[in-house]
């Protein structure tokens, strides 16, 4: 059975049928669809993943290189991580790449952690090497 458009000159409201409260009149979607904005999508919507953010891959390099090689890079990962996650959760869903940009901003922090605390081990050596010496 195939259900084609209705005859020309049918009224709906003839026929007994009601238009439901809260539907458009004209294109018979509930009130707010189609959406009304670019880039809006009603509650509930799955539609194509938001785009990541820009910076999203450069943090998480970052925060990854700053654990392995470098430490210097660590406050750098942990300063950009926290703009790039800020401007995420500002975005409403606009943006991707939280989980990046969170692994990204987390290696940023272990990686400052673990240089303040390598600075703090060889200035107290310094310390105690030159109190030693010293009698």
């Amino acid at each position: 059975m195939t259900y084609d458009a209705p005859p020309p000159g049918w009224d709906p409201q003839s026929q007994g049928y009601q238009q439901q409260p809260g539907y458009n009149q004209q294109s018979g979607y509930p009130q707010g669809y189609p959406p009304q904005a670019p880039g809006y999508y009603p509650p509930g919507y799955y539609g194509a993943p938001a785009p990541d953010h820009p910076q999203a891959v450069v943090v998480l390099i970052l925060g990854i290189m700053s654990l392995v090689f470098c430490q210097l890079l660590g406050p750098v990962a942990w300063i950009m991580g926290g703009k790039a996650r800020r401007e995420i959760s500002e975005s409403n869903g606009m943006i991707g790449g939280s989980g990046m940009v969170t692994a990204g901003w987390i290696c940023g922090i272990v990686a400052t952690a673990l240089m303040v605390l390598v600075i703090l081990f060889i200035v107290l050596a310094i310390i105690v090497g030159a109190v030693g010496s010293s009698h």
